[in-house]
């Protein structure tokens, strides 16, 4: 059985920020929902899976005062923290999978790029799910962005689970009322096309 955190860890100790597929300068899909959430810049924001994606460059960078990245890999989180140099002092890092999470606080946005679809296996979906119906604030937001019907089955030679917007709705909607759902492509340094789904939800 794969070994999630040593998996990670070995990816960013060998591999370039411009040699993985999920390479972003500006991460306009989730920059546009943070937008349309209308957030004070004192809001709780978390990246879930955030590793050393350039999210929180983009934030500090807007005023946003609170937030936290968590990875399941400590090198993603230290080449984050060494690029924003004196900066990384002002965001709080995490190193935990995110399947068995649970922040200290609630959070008032929740941001998942590509994170989610890794985990497959049923037990850790309701982890995940438990994990975050915990840490949102009622009322609070919810971003999730996975591979689509039509994406990629793997990335990083890790198999990953494919979603709709029904399934992915269908999925949270015990707790959280679906906001929208758009579908995106990424574009990989690779010159390939990776097809996305991101949803926005609120918390019941």
């Amino acid at each position: 059985m794969l070994d999630r955190k040593e998996h990670w860890e070995k990816v960013y100790a060998t591999k370039e920020l411009e040699e993985v597929s999920w390479y972003q300068p500006v991460p306009e899909t989730s920059l546009n929902f943070l937008k349309e959430a209308k957030l004070d810049k004192n809001a709780k924001i978390v990246d879930i899976g955030g590793g050393d994606s350039f999210l929180v460059d983009h934030l500090l960078a807007e005023g946003f005062t609170d937030l936290t990245v968590v990875d399941i890999s400590e090198n993603a989180l230290e080449r984050a923290k060494k690029r924003l140099g004196e900066k990384a002092a002002g965001v709080k890092w995490i190193v935990a999978d995110a399947s068995v999470l649970e922040l200290d606080e609630p959070v008032d946005f929740w941001h998942d790029r590509a994170a989610f679809h890794f985990l497959t296996q049923k037990k850790d979906i309701e982890n995940y799910l438990q994990g975050l119906n915990h840490s949102i604030k009622k009322d609070g937001m919810v971003v999730i962005g996975t591979f689509s019907e039509n994406g990629p089955t793997k990335c990083s030679g890790v198999e990953i689970k494919q979603y709709t917007e029904q399934s992915m709705t269908e999925l949270l909607s015990q707790s959280f009322q679906k906001i929208k759902c758009i579908e995106t492509e990424h574009q990989t340094p690779f010159d390939t096309i990776q097809q996305f789904v991101f949803c926005s939800f609120q918390k019941n």
